[in-house]
């Protein structure tokens, strides 16, 4: 299937494939799906390997980038995955050069109350394109903690010596502390943002602010690694009684607030998703004014989660963008303003008849044209 610019609307019943849809365009994107950390779950059943392939249209200067990409990611259960541009492999890290996405999802509306690990994810998806190492940092300290998980289990089982902590500890060290750097400049530049996005949806309401919540916050002359060593040795008895890492990057936090309150703790539903989707459209921005080229939104069955005063928002900012992929179940759900000015796709699930004009497959599904 090819998708022309402006909104595209992808209808069709649950369970049919829309979200497998976007799934696969933030694949292509990122290198990872935002719905699971763990790539064998993304294979269809009954297969033992998975491949998405997409070619990407660039506007601009010709110059600096191919007017027409091809980004594949594929992989075979167990296996490693592997990455091309344009049939060369390249690193997870490049694929955001060729397309950027903003994801706006069901799930994201616990942004919020919800578990840290959601703000986390979703701190390190808004860090990654504007710190060029973030990545690679991210993916060394997580095999720092992993290893280093491992090796406080067996001094506490008497397999290991507490010495032999001093191997992982510098790089654990090195990339937590480069990982909490990159997220703090984040939040700093996201600051003026994020408060004119609020403005703009709740003009009545005192600034939106995100802090940082650390484990490890720093003493007076401090920087990250600084305070992440000495946390480390303040809890490392702690850590040998429970044989894991109980301080760093992975633990900490986000926090959402108005004023000087902590939004998760008073909030009303209706406050909690104008700060999310406040946040979604500050995300627009920042990526926009990376090299002016607006990203790709992907909207999943969201327009059912917001009253109409958001709604009328969010179509606004579609109608400023290149491009837009939303799902629903219905067009009919979707604001009229929205479903007059977008294309119509129908997902079909695999054991429907359905519709003759085939335009593409995914997942086992069917994506036809139109059907409003």
């Amino acid at each position: 299937m090819q998708f022309t610019s402006g909104p595209q609307l992808i209808w069709g019943p649950n369970a049919a494939g829309k979200t497998t849809l976007l799934e696969a365009v933030v694949l292509l994107g990122l290198g990872k799906s935002h719905r699971t950390t763990t790539d064998s779950e993304l294979i269809r059943w009954g297969a033992d390997y998975l491949r998405v392939e997409g070619m990407v249209g660039q506007a601009g200067d010709a110059a600096s980038v191919p007017s027409d990409v091809t980004l594949e990611v594929s992989f075979q259960a167990g296996g490693r995955k592997r990455i091309q541009v344009n049939g060369v492999p390249r690193r997870p890290a490049v694929l955001a050069d060729y397309l950027r996405t903003v994801l706006f999802a069901p799930e994201e509306m616990l942004l919020v109350v919800g578990p840290p690990a959601l703000r986390r994810t979703a701190l390190d998806t808004l860090t990654t394109p504007h710190d060029r190492s973030y990545a690679s940092n991210l993916a060394t300290y997580g095999r720092a903690l992993q290893q280093r998980n491992s090796l406080l289990r067996a001094i506490r089982e008497g397999g290991a010596e507490r010495d032999q902590l001093r191997l992982w500890d510098e790089p654990f060290l090195a990339a937590g502390s480069a990982v909490v750097a990159a997220r703090l400049r984040l939040l700093d530049v996201l600051a003026e943002p994020l408060a004119a996005a609020h403005r703009e949806i709740a003009p009545a309401e005192e600034r939106l602010t995100i802090s940082y919540a650390t484990n490890a916050p720093p003493l007076p002359g401090e920087g990250p690694r600084e305070a992440l060593a000495r946390r480390l040795r303040e809890t490392s008895d702690k850590e040998m009684w429970n044989g894991s890492t109980l301080v760093g990057p992975h633990r900490d936090d986000m926090v959402f607030g108005i004023g000087a309150r902590d939004l998760s703790t008073f909030a009303s539903r209706g406050q909690q998703r104008t700060a999310i989707l406040a946040l979604k459209l500050a995300e627009l921005d920042l990526l926009t004014e990376l090299d002016g080229k607006p990203p790709l939104l992907l909207l999943d069955d969201v327009f059912s989660e917001l009253d109409p005063a958001r709604r009328g928002h969010l179509v606004r900012r579609i109608a400023e963008l290149p491009q837009a992929l939303i799902t629903t179940t219905h067009p009919d759900d979707i604001d009229a303003d929205l479903r007059r000015q977008a294309r119509p796709w129908r997902v079909i699930p695999g054991d429907d008849p359905g519709s003759q004009a085939l335009a593409g497959e995914i997942g086992g599904a069917r994506v036809v044209e139109g059907g409003r």
